[in-house]
């Protein structure tokens, strides 16, 4: 904790609290010290008790993300109110963790936006990765009724599962395109200069374009 404080960026912080994270600590620092530490996990465990945002970024980065219960990881992401820290922790935790279809079903359902938001992004790997099974019609006629309506995280959510369903399934893609022109979600969001926008038709038409020219180019 002591090594935490000393790196902390009165700078770094108050580019982070625009974001809503509380820490001053560079990333890049943090993970140069996480290699040092390697993988800890009740070290990791304690960092997360203290609370603090920079030490829980920490615990993700040397725990053992399959040796969490259920249970767990549920309390873990009700406390990661953070913006970074959820994100981490659905990204490089829940997601390498047996529980994680069992908290997907569970989050998406829950009326915590915040809560239901991290469902959404499991939702959104599983498009990618392993979309058998899933109503990616039934995910797109509930995006269709909430997404334009739900608090900024949800959305956010929300609209990455849509792009991902255009751009991975062809066969949605021109509904999913429809859904994004009419909801409109995004769509003067700033995009920096070489980034893709995050609004779902140009997301998903841009990516796709990517996608096909690299064969054509391999040839």
């Amino acid at each position: 904790m002591a090594e935490l404080a000393d790196l902390d960026d009165p700078k770094a912080r108050a580019v982070n609290e625009r974001h809503g994270d509380d820490h001053g600590v560079n990333l890049g620092s943090l993970r140069a010290l996480a290699k040092r530490l390697k993988t800890q996990q009740e070290l990791a465990r304690q960092l997360w008790e203290t609370g603090e945002t920079a030490a829980r970024l920490l615990a993700i980065l040397i725990c053992r993300p399959k040796a969490f219960e259920r249970d767990e990881l549920d309390a873990m992401l009700r406390e990661a109110r953070a913006p970074k820290v959820h994100d981490w922790l659905v990204n490089y935790v829940v997601k390498k963790n047996p529980h994680a279809e069992e908290l997907r079903l569970a989050w998406s359902a829950d009326p915590d936006p915040v809560v239901a938001s991290a469902g959404w992004a499991l939702t959104t790997e599983r498009v990618a990765k392993k979309p058998a099974g899933l109503d990616l019609a039934g995910l797109l006629d509930v995006i269709d009724a909430e997404m334009k309506d739900a608090p900024d995280r949800l959305q956010w959510a929300m609209n990455h599962c849509l792009a991902q369903i255009g751009i991975t399934h062809a066969e949605h893609r021109a509904r999913a395109i429809d859904i994004g022109e009419r909801l409109e979600v995004l769509k003067d969001y700033p995009t920096s200069p070489g980034c893709t926008s995050p609004f779902a038709p140009i997301w998903i038409n841009e990516i796709v374009r990517r996608q096909q020219e690299t064969p054509a180019r391999q040839v």
